[in-house]
């Protein structure tokens, strides 16, 4: 996320109207829009072995992930998740959604903590939600924050498995980082491949 634009406030309504004709992506939050900063490969690699997995999965499922691009509504503000599953989506708003049940953030420098502080805050009064999940991309650990356990975080990391209660999905955590680039995966890979040749 970057700086907000010097512009006074903007309703969700003048924000609604301009957003599609907008070629950067913006958060409305207390209405100020945010320009979304661009992602690097890695950050491109997990949203997407994400989304494809749930994709899979839900396939013959009322519930259906959105990438990106789907914005989450929550009163006046506007967010823009990595991914989000909605099971009941209102195909009258097709640019937001009010119900999601999970959300997922890749974390970077810039945005780890507002992700971690306002941004879970905010989540976590969506009525809907089941699952809040933060994923860092510099190193492996995966964070999923569950209704079911009072919103108290759970990590996760390589050799472990996840399971998203709410889609009942279980996934290996080495699959979430599948081609991602950092240390952790590297010495992970690396311990794995030596233990099957001593097997």
């Amino acid at each position: 996320m970057l700086a907000a634009k010097d512009t006074g406030l903007i309703s969700p309504e003048d924000y609604l109207k301009g957003e599609p004709l907008s070629e950067v992506k913006h958060e409305l939050i207390d209405g100020h829009v945010y320009a979304m900063a661009g992602a690097s490969a890695n950050h491109e690699r997990i949203s997407v072995n994400v989304l494809s997995e749930f994709r899979n999965h839900l396939k013959s499922s009322p519930c259906e992930p959105f990438g990106s691009d789907m914005k989450v509504r929550l009163g006046s503000n506007f967010y823009y998740p990595d991914v989000t599953v909605d099971c009941h989506f209102d195909e009258s708003e097709p640019y937001f959604t009010e119900t999601p049940i999970i959300i997922v953030e890749v974390l970077s420098r810039s945005t780890r903590r507002t992700d971690e502080t306002i941004k879970l805050m905010a989540y976590i009064n969506i009525p809907s939600l089941q699952e809040y999940v933060l994923i860092q991309q510099d190193f492996a650990d995966i964070q999923v924050i569950r209704r079911s356990e009072g919103w108290l975080p759970k990590h996760y990391f390589p050799g472990d498995e996840i399971t998203f209660e709410s889609i009942g999905l279980t996934l290996p955590v080495e699959d979430i980082y599948h081609r991602v680039q950092n240390d952790d995966m590297a010495e992970f890979l690396s311990n794995k491949a030596e233990a099957g040749q001593y097997r």
